[in-house]
């Protein structure tokens, strides 16, 4: 007997439709929570996420408000890191600097030695330097421009200004001022024995010759001794040596100075007129004036000027005028120019005296 003869047929396709329908929810039900979860899983995690950087902001805001922001504290040592290797790198320039002058000078006294012996000329007890003297750092060191015909002037500065004997080798060991009277190699043998106050130079001596003999004296005062200042002074001038020695004193720590009276006189073209200037025409048109310089009375310049002196001695120009001979010398330089008015020296009689600067030294 068939089923459709007993009329089962239909209830058949009943049981299995309605087997495939419940395998049917129950597939889609396992894929509806399957998706679901994926969906709750992703906001979860940005939550988190989110959590994390609000709990992080939060900690910052409060290190902040506590004075402990960790990237302020890093750009803060960084920038004091910084400011610690310029500071050591420009000390070390300083240093490297102080070395390759103190060469320059022990440079320059060999040349100077090696000059005279070249020359034949008997070397001089002044270039002869002892290592104690090597070693000395001085204040200042003042050349009195002297000729042989004005022992008059000379014994008047050593009357006045200038201390003798042991009173000088006070003032050496001391206040660190060397003083001498500066004066081209000649026979003044008794002069100097009695009073050992001249420093001999290799030149020979004239008017005309002014700005070959400053030279020179910058060259030598700066191979024999370690100065922070060398002066220049005329023989004709009183000065204080102690209040002119202050007066450097405040500058001493500037690198290149250039102090003086300083002025900027007319170029004189007509012949035969004192201070005639026969390189005028360098100078520009008929009625211009000089650069500014110090006046030749009385002037002042820093060690590493004088050492650029001495380096530099057989291709600096000499005019005819020596003060405008040393101004021309540092032109182009990077220097300080200090216009101090009182070392402009006014004229007494037969003597100069420079403003504020006369007051007479007790050591």
């Amino acid at each position: 007997m068939s089923w459709k003869s007993k009329g089962l047929e239909p209830n058949s396709k009943s049981v299995v439709t309605k087997k495939w329908t419940l395998l049917l929810c129950i597939g889609c039900f396992c894929v509806g929570m399957l998706f679901s979860d994926r969906m709750w899983i992703v906001p979860e995690a940005e939550d988190k996420g989110v959590s994390r950087e609000t709990a992080f902001k939060d900690e910052r805001l409060k290190l902040i408000s506590e004075g402990c922001d960790p990237i302020r504290k890093t750009v803060k040592r960084e920038s004091k890191d910084i400011l610690g290797e310029v500071s050591k790198t420009h000390h070390a320039i300083q240093t490297l600097d102080k070395t390759i002058s103190n060469l320059e000078m022990e440079l320059a006294a060999a040349r100077a030695v090696q000059e005279s012996i070249l020359n034949g000329s008997p070397i001089s007890d002044d270039l002869k330097i002892p290592e104690s003297r090597g070693k000395r750092k001085y204040l200042m060191v003042v050349g009195i421009n002297t000729a042989f015909s004005s022992r008059k002037r000379r014994d008047s500065v050593r009357a006045t200004w200038m201390p003798q004997g042991e009173e000088r080798k006070k003032l050496e060991e001391e206040k660190g001022i060397i003083m001498k009277f500066v004066i081209g190699h000649r026979a003044i043998e008794a002069e100097d024995r009695k009073h050992g106050d001249f420093l001999r130079l290799e030149h020979v001596e004239g008017y005309l010759e002014l700005s070959a003999k400053t030279k020179t004296y910058f060259a030598t005062a700066a191979a024999l001794w370690d100065a922070d200042f060398y002066v220049k002074v005329d023989d004709d001038v009183h000065i204080n040596i102690a209040t002119l020695g202050a007066t450097l004193a405040r500058h001493r720590s500037k690198p290149r100075v250039y102090i003086g009276c300083m002025k900027s006189g007319p170029v004189l073209a007509q012949k035969g007129v004192r201070y005639h200037e026969p390189e005028y025409w360098k100078f520009g048109e008929e009625g211009n004036k000089y650069f500014r310089h110090a006046t030749g009375q009385l002037y002042a310049i820093s060690r590493d000027l004088a050492s650029y002196i001495s380096i530099n001695q057989h291709v600096l120009h000499k005019y005819a005028n020596e003060d405008v001979s040393l101004g021309s010398w540092f032109i182009g330089l990077d220097i300080e120019h200090i216009d101090d008015r009182r070392l402009c020296c006014g004229t007494t009689g037969c003597m100069r005296v420079c403003t504020n600067f006369f007051l007479y030294l007790k050591v």
